[in-house]
């Protein structure tokens, strides 16, 4: 199998800690060939979705803290997207208009032929923050709004809340609003750019302390390990990009309750991984643009995450 990944700069990557190279590696070890291009690769050319594609291999025992991890195998030359056997979209964020362009010439791709996962469609139509909205009876109570007033009373409501943009990631632009919060107005006009930009609110979980729970679905099955991320003494924040220590752990019950609940109907519509964020009893974020945490899980359990999903993978590029 050929598989394409459309990803960020090898150069900007922590291999030693990166899903897509988890990914990379374990398709490596089942025989597949690996080729990559960045989302500007990607153009219509005459009706036809293509691809300025560059054949890797990866470097036995190499550091993986360094760069010299993966080696050039082919220059990088135009191909046809439905000539690969599946293309792994695992560009990072931000959403911007150029990564929603990019879903486009995906979909059109894959109405060409081409295997495309998470499929273009689906994650234009899954935001991630937005997404949990489908999901109520999993959330605590959330307001999407740019409306300041109706964001005020439902602080007064509930006295203790989290706001936060819908584009963000990584934990960028989290606000705690506690009773007194003497700044509310101030924070409030940033996020909505005085009441022009949608924002979310959510009532403060407390659960948050004992992490922001990573689950992963693959092909609609939760990996049995959550990744919990611990937030920093004095944090609201558990990402691990603000800090957070990741300690893997058992699913719960009410874990797989959701996950169980969510996961095939995810599945059914084009997205093969998703990361369900979930703090305490409660989903937070269904991440399907380039969900992680696949090493930290493998480093500290006895499951292989990203072994599984290149089973998966191959599975549904039918190989």
């Amino acid at each position: 199998m050929h598989v394409l990944f459309v990803i960020d700069p090898l150069l900007s990557l922590k291999a030693y800690k990166d899903s897509s190279v988890a990914m990379m590696r374990a398709l490596t070890a089942r025989g597949h060939s690996l080729s990559v291009a960045h989302q500007a690769d990607l153009y219509i050319d005459e009706g036809v979705v293509k691809v300025v594609a560059t054949g890797i291999d990866l470097v036995d025992g190499a550091d993986l803290h360094g760069h010299a991890w993966w080696r050039e195998r082919s220059a990088a030359h135009d191909a046809v997207l439905s000539g690969f056997d599946a293309v792994l979209m695992r560009k990072d964020p931000p959403f911007d208009m150029e990564y929603v362009y990019a879903t486009h010439l995906l979909e059109y791709g894959q109405a060409q032929g081409a295997k495309v996962f998470n499929s273009g469609a689906a994650i234009r139509n899954h935001p991630e923050k937005l997404a949990i909205t489908e999901f109520a009876s999993f959330t605590a109570p959330t307001l999407v709004t740019c409306d300041m007033p109706r964001l005020r009373a439902f602080h007064d409501k509930h006295l203790d809340v989290i706001v936060k943009p819908l584009d963000g990631m990584g934990g960028t632009g989290i606000f705690r609003l506690r009773e007194n919060e003497h700044n509310l107005g101030v924070i409030l006009e940033t996020l909505t750019d005085n009441g022009t930009r949608t924002i979310m609110a959510q009532r403060y979980i407390p659960d948050i302390i004992n992490g922001d729970k990573r689950i992963l679905l693959i092909a609609g099955k939760p990996v049995p390990y959550a990744l919990a991320r611990i937030p920093l003494a004095g944090e609201t924040r558990g990402n691990l990009a603000a800090g957070g220590r990741g300690v893997a752990q058992p699913l719960s019950t009410r874990d797989l309750e959701i996950a169980h609940a969510i996961g095939p109907q995810l599945v059914d519509r084009g997205l093969l991984l998703v990361g369900l964020d979930v703090i305490g009893d409660y989903i937070t974020e269904v991440n399907v643009t380039s969900p992680t945490c696949f090493v930290e899980i493998t480093e500290q359990t006895d499951f292989d995450v990203a072994d599984c999903f290149a089973a998966a993978l191959e599975q549904a590029a039918g190989i």
